[in-house]
């Protein structure tokens, strides 16, 4: 396909092309949770012997077992999404008591009011994350301290509980964020040439498309936030939280694989090219 457009449209349109359905490939698993939703919505019935929540968990293990079968996702990338499914999960059993939001259907499958398939949403941005990173070859240098950006999600992941109890440091968070990985830039190859992304920027770009998905998620009434009236749009304030978890997802791919971390000068050449190059004989 690539190959195709190349031939076919000017450079700059045909990596812009080729960049957005890389994108899409990457964020695979999550579309098609966000298909079945809006597809369940439009179809199901209050009737039916099997409740829709259900049809959403059953397709969920479905699909992430067909991505394992073929190859899709590997195995260190599961331990990735799972981790990240667990914690996504602890949030929501804590936010749906503390009253943030709320799963307004029933389910066999529900337990302490939240639907188990609701776990596999974060369980998507962690596929998303771990996909991404293989699919455009993705390097990130210069790369900060690692234990300061484990303490950083650590510290943003607490504060998401926190906040019900003590002074909300969303905003601190925020400005840290921007402190550590400003000079971080996400190196990624769409064919056989580099570019390059601020973090901060790349964090901002994939928050607002999860807000986007938010709003999908309360448009079909997969789920209900506290105070916000029927056709209103999710508050921007969720577009911040985001923000905020990406940087929980990312570190959490790092501590299962490292490989994409540089606090050096890299080689940004094609593969085929290194590759290529004569070996120095041994001694």
């Amino acid at each position: 396909m690539g190959d195709w457009a190349r031939a076919r449209l000017p450079f700059a349109v045909a990596e812009l092309v080729m960049f957005v359905l890389k994108q899409g490939w990457a964020c695979l698993f999550g579309g098609l949770l966000l298909v079945a939703i809006i597809a369940t919505r439009l179809i199901w019935q209050p009737d039916w012997p099997l409740h829709r929540y259900d049809a959403l968990f059953l397709f969920a293990i479905g699909t992430q077992a067909v991505f394992l079968w073929a190859r899709l996702e590997t195995w260190e990338e599961a331990r990735v999404i799972l981790l990240f499914h667990l914690t996504g999960t602890a949030m929501e059993w804590f936010k749906v008591h503390a009253g943030s939001w709320a799963y307004p259907e029933p389910g066999i499958f529900k337990l302490m009011g939240v639907p188990l398939f609701s776990g596999f949403m974060y369980a998507a941005v962690g596929s998303y994350m771990a996909r991404v990173i293989r699919v455009f070859d993705m390097k990130f240098a210069p790369y900060p301290s690692f234990p300061l950006t484990v303490a950083l999600a650590v510290a943003i992941y607490v504060n998401f509980f926190a906040h019900h109890f003590l002074p909300d440091i969303r905003h601190a968070l925020f400005a840290a964020t921007v402190a550590l990985y400003w000079r971080t830039r996400i190196w990624f190859r769409i064919h056989d040439r580099h570019w390059w992304m601020p973090l901060p920027v790349a964090a901002l770009l994939a928050a607002f498309a999860l807000w986007v998905a938010e709003n999908v998620g309360t448009a079909t009434g997969t789920w209900i936030y506290s105070g916000q009236g029927k056709g209103e749009l999710v508050s921007l304030a969720k577009l911040g939280s985001w923000y905020l978890l990406l940087y929980v997802a990312f570190v959490t791919v790092t501590l299962v694989t490292r490989r994409a971390l540089h606090d050096g000068a890299l080689d940004l050449r094609p593969p085929a090219t290194r590759d290529a190059e004569p070996k120095a004989p041994a001694s």
